[in-house]
């Protein structure tokens, strides 16, 4: 490998990190317009293993927007990311597979007895797997499929 595809796969690589964090943010503070700029156009994403829906990306944001009104805090934490560059059209690194973990652990907006609930009482993992493509916009996701492997529920 010469050093101008090394640095341009480093680039890449920060890159694909960097839209991964910000996909994190975007769920986490609620900003479905930051969300849905994050797909490719026909970008879609799966939550059914977490109890939710599969869609266009835009479906799906909306569905989040209303689900995620339950919990008055939510924290993204994606680790143990693994990205593996493809082939789009011939040409090497214009696709990309990231394999995450997650943990996520969120508060209820308010208990049963309705006073403001304290520390998160709702945390769930799993496992992330985004594909994305390489856009004029830069990197774009096609793909977020969620597996949900463990939940904890308040009580």
């Amino acid at each position: 490998m010469t050093q101008r595809v090394e640095l341009a796969t480093v680039m890449d690589r920060l890159a694909v990190d960097g839209l991964i964090t910000d996909y994190a943010g975007a769920v986490d503070d609620g900003d479905w317009t930051a969300y849905r700029g994050l797909f490719a156009p026909g970008g879609r994403a799966d939550y059914r293993s977490a109890g939710g829906i599969e869609g266009e990306a835009g479906s799906v944001a909306a569905w989040l927007a209303e689900s995620m009104r339950l919990f008055s805090m939510c924290q993204h934490l994606i680790v143990n990311r693994r990205i593996a560059f493809g082939i789009l059209d011939q040409d090497t690194g214009d696709t990309a597979r990231v394999r995450a973990d997650y943990v996520n652990p969120m508060r209820l907006a308010e208990t049963a007895e309705g006073a403001p609930a304290g520390a998160p009482d709702f945390v769930c993992g799993g496992r992330y797997s985004f594909g994305l493509v390489r856009t004029a916009d830069g990197w774009r996701l096609s793909e977020v499929v969620v597996a949900e492997k463990w939940r904890r529920m308040p009580g």
